[in-house]
C-alpha cells in the first residue's frame, strides 16, 4: 500500500506543479492559499506550508514569478525604439563575429595546408594533436580542417589527418 501512497503523492506533485505553472503563466500571485484553492486534494494553505518539499516548490515558483515580473517591468519601461536599436546593434555584432569566425577558419585551414606542404610537417602536427581528438573533430565540424590527404613533398607519403 505504500506504493499507492507514493504514486498518489507523485500524481499530487505533478498536479501541484501544473497548478503552479498555470499561476505563473496567468501572472496570478503565487501563494500557498492560491494553490490550495485550486488543488482538489489540498484543503488548506497549511497543508503546503507544513510540508517542506511542497513549501520549497512554491518558494521556487514565487522566485521565478518575481524574476519574470522584474524583466517585464524593465521591458515596459524601455521604448520600442531603444529595444529595436539594441536588437539591431546585437544583430550587427553577431554578423561581425560570424565574419571573424569565417576569416579565422580560412586562415586556420591555410596554415594547416602550409604545414602539410613542409617536409614531415603534417606528421608532426598530427602527432602533436594525437590526444586531442575532440578538438580535431570540432575543427572538422567548423570546416577548419582539410578533408583531403596532404602529401609531404620530401617523403612523398600522404598523411591522414
Amino acid at each position: 500500500m505504500a506504493t499507492n501512497r507514493s504514486d498518489s503523492n507523485n500524481q499530487g506533485d505533478e498536479l501541484l506543479i501544473q497548478i503552479l505553472d498555470d499561476l505563473l503563466y496567468q501572472n496570478v500571485d503565487i501563494t500557498a492559499r492560491a494553490v490550495a484553492r485550486l488543488h482538489p486534494h489540498i484543503g488548506h494553505a497549511s497543508t503546503i506550508t507544513c510540508n517542506l518539499p511542497r513549501s520549497e516548490l512554491v518558494a521556487q515558483y514565487q522566485a521565478k514569478q518575481q524574476d519574470i515580473r522584474k524583466h517585464i517591468s524593465r521591458l515596459t519601461k524601455r521604448s520600442k525604439e531603444s529595444t529595436a536599436a539594441e536588437l539591431e546593434s546585437k544583430d550587427r555584432r553577431i554578423a561581425e563575429l560570424e565574419r571573424q569566425v569565417d576569416l579565422l577558419r580560412a586562415s586556420h585551414l591555410a596554415m594547416i595546408r602550409a604545414v602539410g606542404e613542409l617536409g614531415g610537417g603534417m606528421n608532426k602536427w598530427v602527432k602533436f594533436f594525437e590526444g586531442y581528438k575532440d578538438a580535431r573533430d570540432q575543427l572538422y565540424q567548423l570546416d577548419a580542417m582539410p578533408l583531403t590527404l596532404i602529401g609531404n613533398t620530401q617523403s612523398g607519403e600522404k598523411t591522414d589527418i
